[in-house]
């Protein structure tokens, strides 16, 4: 059976009742006012250290290498402060102070049993039957207001997706989103590019074809992490936005499938793009990437761009196409799938490693169709997230 991994919450930090050595003076154990035990390794202590000789002030970058940390080193003395504890290491007699806060918040002495397939820390999945209205924000709010923005950029760390409303009709506003948490990924489609039917189109999505939801440009590596598309004319007939949570299909894939979910796991995709004559792109990496512990990663799904699966195994093949298919109909699923249109001076976002994105097919004779799209990368969203977040106070999301 899979258990729950246990999580670190700040805002339950119990008081120290003792603090003592172990194994020879090469681990300190922490005891609780709520029972809970801690252990610390000494060398792990002391390549933490916080003082001004371990780690930079202003960066707080390391200024020492694990070398010059002795291998027997162990902790002499302890002293208890108010707020935390002075610890001196020997043979190097360095003494460091150690917060209470600091220690409960980064112990690692944890049952922390895997859930294989499981969301990543702070993540919510979603089906069909969630409200977009959630993760939506006003643009001008966004541009203007930083309570708003952080409110945002939180719904699209917790859910991996985010709507604009209201936002001007102009070519090239979607870049001023990027401006407010990031930096542009600039790609062989250039700064942004436009989504509209064109006569030879260099991929698909420049076309009035219906597209299956799908990750963008999985023959990159490293892939966009993020894709935001925004409106510009929308009065053709069809053309809906389709969404659908790869990690939400990924762990029903993981409950009916277990066998092709770890295949689908274990075994690499390929993808390839070539479609202008200077370009030729190919990434390998699995349809579903797991952290070693367990903990889903990315999905890369986009049957348009699949190039002959050639590292799987004969035996293994079937069981993989079998993942592989059901995976599909999952995403094909309509209660897995949310489907809305957007109108002029609409925008959203993607997380390009979670959120699968598609649309229906539309008429390119009755009315015209224009989106532009930009790719960004999620480091400068979660940076600027927690910025925002040590200065405003965490918002409830």
């Amino acid at each position: 059976m899979f258990g729950q991994k246990v999580k670190r919450d700040m805002s339950k930090q119990p008081g120290l009742s003792s603090v003592r050595t172990i194994e020879e003076n090469r681990a300190l154990e922490l005891q609780w006012n709520d029972g809970e035990r801690s252990r610390f390794h000494a060398f792990w202590l002391r390549d933490n250290a916080l003082d001004e000789k371990t780690r930079s002030t202003g960066n707080s970058q390391r200024l020492i290498t694990l070398d010059e940390i002795p291998e027997n080193i162990t902790v002499d003395t302890i002293e208890a402060e108010s707020d935390g504890l002075k610890l001196r290491f020997m043979p190097d007699q360095h003494t460091v102070n150690f917060p209470l806060a600091w220690l409960w918040s980064h112990r690692y002495d944890l049952h922390t049993p895997s859930i294989k397939g499981r969301m990543p820390t702070g993540s919510q999945g979603w089906t069909s039957e969630f409200s977009l209205s959630k993760v939506t924000a006003h643009f001008d709010g966004c541009a203007s207001d930083s309570v708003q923005l952080m409110q945002w950029l939180s719904h699209v760390r917790r859910f991996g997706v985010g709507l604009l409303r209201a936002g001007p009709v102009e070519p090239s506003a979607l870049l001023s989103i990027v401006d407010w948490f990031g930096y542009i990924r600039r790609t062989n489609y250039g700064e942004f590019f436009d989504v509209r039917t064109s006569v030879n189109p260099a991929n698909l999505a420049y076309t009035s074809l219906g597209l299956q939801a799908h990750t963008d440009n999985p023959y990159r590596d490293p892939a966009p992490t993020l894709q935001i598309l925004y409106c510009l004319e929308n009065s053709a007939e069809g053309g809906e936005s389709q969404i659908v949570d790869g990690f939400q299909a990924a762990q029903r894939l993981r409950d009916e499938d277990p066998d092709g979910f770890d295949c689908l796991t274990r075994y690499c995709a390929r993808f390839k793009y070539s479609g202008t004559g200077d370009v030729h792109l190919s990434a390998r990496k699995p349809i579903v990437e797991m952290t070693p512990d367990g903990e889903l990663y990315a999905v890369r799904f986009n049957n348009r761009s699949a190039a002959p699966i050639v590292d799987v195994p004969y035996e293994q093949m079937p069981l993989y196409y079998r993942a592989y298919r059901h995976y599909a109909k999952i995403v094909d699923d309509p209660a897995m799938n949310i489907t809305f249109k957007l109108e002029p001076g609409e925008s959203f976002i993607v997380d390009n490693t979670r959120v699968l994105h598609g649309r229906t097919g539309y008429s390119a004779s009755k009315g015209s169709r224009w989106l532009q799209g930009c790719y960004a990368d999620k480091d400068g969203l979660l940076s600027t997230l927690a910025v925002l977040e040590k200065n405003l106070g965490k918002v409830n999301t």
